[in-house]
This record gives C-alpha cells, sequence and structure tokens, in this order.
C-alpha cells in the first residue's frame, strides 16, 4: 500500500473565524481532525494579517495530540533570530514527542514579502542564501554545533542548545517551485511543499528534483512530495467558486480568478473535488495539505467533516498511482 497523508491546515487566520469565533476553539479543531482520520495539521506564518502565530500554535497542540505530524506551511525564518527559531523548534519537537516538519520559505515579491523583511530589519537581497543558511544553521545547532561560518551567519562560541527529540532533528521542507527552489529541494530539503496550479506543473516539477538529488548522490525517496490546496467542497463548482472568491478577497485581497493562477484551487461536488486532487496524486503528491475554503470556524468543521470523508479514496487513488 502506497503512503498517503492527508493534512490539514489550521485555520489560525482571524478572517477565517467568524463573529463570534474564538482563538481557543483551534486546539479543539485540531483533535477534531486527528479523530476524523487527517494525519497532519499545519499552521502557516505572516505578518500580513493577523492571526495566531504559527509555531505558538503548535506548541499548544502537541501535548494534547497523539500521533498526527505538527508542520508549518510556511515558516519564513527571517521573521525570527535564527538561534533562536532552532530552540522554539527543538522544543516543539521534545513536546510533540519528534511529530515536527518544518516548511520553510523565503517569501515573496510585493505586499508578502519585502515589507515583511523591512520590519525584521533584513534585506530583501540573497534572501535565499540567507534561507539555506538559516537551516544549515538549525541542523548544526541541533547536532551540537558551538560555531557556525556562512556567507551571512556566523555565529561563535555558541552555548549549548537544545536538542529535538530527533537526532538531527525535525524534517525541513522546501516551499518554492522555482525551477531554482526545485533544484536546492533535491539538494537538501526533506520534502517539497509547493502548490502549482497545474497537475503537470507538479509533475515536472518533482521530476526536476528527483533529478537534482540523484545528482547530488541521494536518495529520491528520503523527500516527501507534498501539495498545498485550497479545498472547497460544495453542491456545484459554480456555488463552490462563489465561495471561494469571497474567501480569496478576505485572506488575500484578491477575486479568485487571480488567486488561482497562481496557486492550486479546488472545488465542486465530492466527486468533482476528489477527481481534482486524485490529478494531482497522478502527478506524484503523497501528502497533501488543505486549506479549507470558508469564513466561519463553524464552515470550517463543516468543510472538514466532508473532507474527511474522502480520505479513504484519496488513499485508494495513491495505492493506484503507485502500481
Amino acid at each position: 500500500m502506497a503512503d498517503m497523508d492527508i493534512g490539514v491546515l489550521l485555520p489560525t487566520g482571524t478572517a477565517q473565524w467568524g463573529p463570534a469565533g474564538d482563538a481557543r476553539e483551534l486546539v479543539a479543531f485540531g483533535r477534531s481532525a486527528e479523530r476524523a482520520g487527517f494525519t497532519s495539521l499545519f499552521a502557516n506564518d505572516s505578518l500580513i494579517s493577523p492571526r495566531v502565530e504559527a509555531l505558538t500554535m503548535l506548541a499548544a497542540l502537541a501535548p494534547v495530540t497523539d500521533s498526527v505530524t505538527l508542520g508549518t506551511a510556511a515558516l519564513m525564518p527571517f521573521l525570527r533570530r535564527p538561534v533562536q527559531a532552532a530552540q522554539a523548534l527543538a522544543s516543539i519537537d521534545l513536546l510533540s514527542a519528534g511529530r515536527l516538519v518544518v516548511t520553510v520559505g523565503a517569501g515573496f515579491p510585493g505586499r508578502f514579502g519585502r515589507p515583511l523583511y523591512t520590519l525584521s530589519e533584513l534585506p530583501w537581497e540573497r534572501r535565499f542564501v540567507r534561507l539555506d543558511e538559516t537551516v544549515a544553521l538549525w541542523r548544526a545547532l541541533w547536532d551540537g554545533a558551538d560555531a557556525f561560518h556562512g556567507e551571512i551567519l556566523r555565529f561563535e562560541d555558541i552555548p549549548p542548545t537544545t536538542r529535538p527529540h530527533r537526532a538531527g532533528g525535525p524534517p525541513i521542507w522546501l516551499g518554492g517551485a522555482t525551477p531554482a527552489a526545485q533544484a536546492r529541494t533535491g539538494r537538501m530539503y526533506d520534502g517539497w511543499l509547493p502548490y502549482p496550479p497545474d497537475p503537470a506543473d507538479y509533475s515536472s516539477g518533482l521530476r526536476s528534483i528527483r533529478e537534482a538529488a540523484t545528482a547530488a548522490g541521494r536518495e529520491t525517496d528520503d523527500i516527501t512530495p507534498a501539495l498545498f490546496v485550497s479545498v472547497r467542497i460544495d453542491g456545484d463548482a459554480e456555488s463552490g467558486r462563489r465561495t471561494l472568491d469571497d474567501y480569496a478577497r478576505a485572506m488575500y485581497g484578491m477575486p479568485l480568478e487571480q488567486l488561482e493562477e497562481i496557486q492550486a484551487v479546488v472545488t465542486g461536488s465530492a466527486d468533482q473535488v476528489l477527481e481534482q486532487l486524485g490529478r494531482y496524486v497522478a502527478a506524484g503528491a503523497r501528502h497533501i495539505v488543505a486549506r479549507l475554503g470558508a469564513l466561519d470556524l463553524h464552515s470550517q468543521r463543516d468543510q472538514l467533516e466532508q473532507l474527511a470523508d474522502l480520505i479513504p479514496a484519496l488513499r485508494a487513488a495513491a495505492d493506484h498511482a503507485s502500481t
């Protein structure tokens, strides 16, 4: 049987709670997702829109969940001091007994990227070098290093830091989908979490990652092929698109037509959603992280339950694609 994980992005943004929303309901939401059969819970990271901070959310879930992977989608390390971030991540890995996965990203041009670097008092230039060095620093600290010498990050006489539950620390995935990001994923990351609008682009990107991994002397099976996708199950595609348009405008300040040019979005009846997700499974995705298209916590729970009903069929699709 092929391994197939289906996870959910926690609705940590206040725009997803509705007028009566209570942040404390997010912990119960995560526990409900675990009971419903989801195998991972992810939190995203931003300073642009009000939300519960990603690592705080995962720390709250660590002691009250049993088996689900706890992940970031995606963490932007430049928002934090790199040594302090290593400490926080190791702590969550300890609290969860080794269930943490860290997806990282460097931000995007426009209001989702450069202004955050200004707030973080860091230059926008060479952001990808900074990202890769931060990851290398984390891994060195988790292995007990007391110094680090990179092109940008340089530390001497580092005191003993918190060691994670797992030797070497939690897996670290990359969220980028450009050719350069694919090459970097193949060379040094443990997984890939993009959101390409076309499954064909997912397939070609995964092929490029595996070629880069082979060239670097790595095993391709050591890199988890994941997918970040917005999902709305509705009566039909037209009604689903209307709701997702409201969602896109509330979350991104843009219409759905613009959002789906850059991100994977699926909607329609349960069968239609299953067929669309199945195309990504056939393209190689083996860990789906679904962002539920709903703007209040009651509707989020309804979407969670409907998507949970598709989990057996998605796993069957993975088995079929692997034969």
